[in-house]
């Protein structure tokens, strides 16, 4: 299937539209792993359009707060964590560099742009190596496996980095548990955290994170993003968003029992589920591509990985015929063709 339309990350139901002649509206988009019943966002006052956005100390307080950090952690607001995963890679000499594969393809793509050795590694396989890098980047949860280390374990992968001078960066964007989060030993030599609204929150277009380091990276970090990085109103909707504790915890409850429904579905269908987050699921399949396809016809996203083959399915928006939809396709004869050949209709 082309990925012009996808650029290895998901969505792009424009370009999809285009390539199956399809209606954008018309479209089923689970292929993001961003939360489809996302955080509402209420109108905002008109200053937050008007005035140049400066940063606010109580947004700190509500980021540190939301990860678990200490009250002396230091933070910086950020346009997307995308913005630092591009921007860290020119703060270091070119080196060797440690990325997770499977994993998000923009830090491999990034480091390497700016002139870095860059080796993909498993969990497995990072003890070894890991005295030949310079930075090791970790997803945690990992996109798109879904696997989860502890603490533990990456603070001491942290800890023999810096005693280098190396980095540990790790990627929290999928994460919405402070006792897996990192964050809590911000100011460890070595380590940044990367924090993102646009997941959990569902509100990928608000362009907004955060990155926990020690402050002087920070400083440098924010003379390379500039002034006014961040804007006003995206400013406004992390405020609202992050002192919103029940819907937090009414939307965590509720995506968990999402992930328990897409699981049964998934697995009914034929489909293993070996990993995932409580807004996507991880499916190992040889025939990952075809399956991707197969559902694009019936105007069902998906994200598809070559590497080893396999589908991240997120959850369906919570209305009336969505999860209904996913179902049909799923049975759909070409699916179930492609799921499992000799499965009897």
């Amino acid at each position: 299937m082309s990925r012009d339309w996808e650029r290895d990350h998901g969505g792009g139901r424009r370009a999809a539209s285009r390539l199956w002649r399809r209606p954008e509206a018309d479209w089923l988009d689970l292929s993001t792993g961003i939360n489809p019943n996302g955080w509402p966002v209420p109108p905002l006052p008109p200053e937050v359009w008007q005035r140049l956005p400066e940063p606010a100390p109580e947004l700190a307080d509500l980021a540190r707060q939301w990860v678990g950090a200490p009250s002396t952690a230091a933070c910086l607001a950020v346009p997307g964590s995308q913005a630092a995963i591009q921007q860290l890679p020119l703060l270091r000499a070119p080196g060797r560099v440690g990325v997770p594969v499977p994993g998000y393809g923009e830090h491999a793509l990034c480091w390497r742009r700016a002139g870095h050795q860059v080796r993909g590694l498993d969990s497995e396989q990072v003890e070894a190596a890991l005295d030949q890098m310079d930075v090791l980047v970790w997803i945690n949860p990992n996109n798109p496996s879904g696997e989860r280390l502890s603490p533990e374990r990456l603070l001491a992968w942290c800890r023999r980095l810096a005693d280098r001078g190396g980095w540990l960066v790790v990627d929290e964007a999928f994460l919405d548990d402070p006792a897996l989060s990192v964050a809590a030993d911000t100011g460890m030599p070595g380590l940044v955290v990367l924090r993102s609204l646009g997941k959990v929150f569902g509100l990928a277009g608000v362009r907004a994170g955060w990155v926990f380091a020690e402050a002087a990276l920070l400083e440098r970090l924010a003379r390379a993003l500039g002034p006014w990085s961040l804007s006003g109103p995206a400013q406004a909707v992390m405020a609202g968003a992050l002192a919103d504790h029940t819907w937090q915890r009414e939307n965590r409850t509720g995506r968990r029992r999402a992930a328990r429904r897409l699981a049964m579905l998934l697995e009914t269908a034929g489909l293993t589920v070996a990993g995932g987050t409580d807004l996507f699921l991880y499916c190992p399949h040889p025939r990952a591509a075809a399956l991707a396809e197969a559902l694009a016809r019936q105007g069902i996203l998906v994200r598809d990985f070559v590497h080893p083959p396999a589908l991240r399915i997120g959850l369906p928006p919570e209305q009336a015929d969505a999860w209904k939809r996913l179902e049909q396709a799923l049975a759909a004869p070409a699916v179930r063709e492609i799921i499992d050949p000799a499965r009897p209709d």
